[in-house]
């Protein structure tokens, strides 16, 4: 599911969401798209997380759902193996403000460096072949409770958390930091169904 061009550090990433959305007075969910690649399952993942994250940008109602929904449509297809992704116009059309953009991938820098000193290959197995799938679907089960999670507080940060690490440890193949997305997804699912309202 992850191609050869894909980034290899979360810094890369930044750079290249930067670099490809240079200049415009806004950024739309379609440009995200073609910037991190539509077959690209790590790199997606982790970019609907950093956003879910990012000050600014995922405090903005709406955004973690609409990352989220990208992440359904987008996974859920390269699950089936389809050729072509398909994304509705209106979601590919949703925007942000291109300053609250760069904002929020400014403040990812530091986290983003320290981050990539301690990812590494290690436990691939746990992130190619039949374990990369396994990740794949946990990611659509994060996706799928994000706008559950968007009305219970601090939760959509564990969800967003988990598809940061679920995506970085496709891109960086460290299977030690997939089970900790894991434990994440679980923690966060817990915290979630003890917290529901009534």
């Amino acid at each position: 599911m992850n191609q050869p061009d894909d980034p290899n550090s979360l810094k890369e990433l930044l750079d290249r969401l930067r670099d490809g959305t240079d200049g415009q007075r806004r950024v739309s969910v379609g440009d995200i798209l073609a910037v991190v690649g539509e077959r690209s399952f790590g790199p997606l993942a982790l970019v609907a997380g950093l956003v879910t994250l990012a000050p600014l940008i995922g405090d903005i109602p709406g955004v973690p759902t609409l990352l989220a929904l990208m992440v359904l449509l987008t996974v859920g297809q390269l699950l089936f193996q389809r050729e072509t992704i398909w994304i509705p116009a209106r979601l590919a059309n949703r925007s942000m403000e291109q300053e609250k953009l760069d904002k929020g991938l400014d403040w990812l820098e530091k986290p983003a460096r320290f981050l990539d000193r301690w990812t590494r290959p290690r436990l691939v197995f746990l992130v190619r072949g039949p374990g990369q799938y396994v990740m794949a679907v946990l990611c659509l089960l994060v996706a799928a409770a994000m706008p559950l999670m968007e009305i219970i507080p601090f939760s959509a940060n564990g969800g967003g958390l988990a598809l940061v690490a679920f995506g970085l440890a496709i891109i960086a193949r460290d299977g030690l930091l997939a089970l900790f997305a894991a434990l994440t997804t679980g923690g966060t699912a817990w915290f979630v169904l003890t917290n529901l309202p009534g």
